[in-house]
């Protein structure tokens, strides 16, 4: 993917949330996941979910 992509994890007890945001379309998706989980595990995960929402919505370049 070569899309500029913003990533926000926030805390909220023992999960965070992760936000990925397309930086050309606005789309945002999220997902939860453990607190004591690898960032980028997260990040991969929220990736994988932008992508997916991406082309289902025919804004995949």
């Amino acid at each position: 993917m070569n899309r500029e992509v913003f990533f926000e994890f926030h805390q909220v007890g023992n999960f965070v949330k992760v936000s990925a945001i397309d930086a050309d379309s606005g789309l945002e998706v999220s997902i939860m996941g453990p607190a004591n989980a690898a960032p980028v595990t997260l990040r991969a995960n929220a990736l994988r979910k932008l992508e997916a929402q991406l082309r289902k919505q025919g804004l995949e370049s």
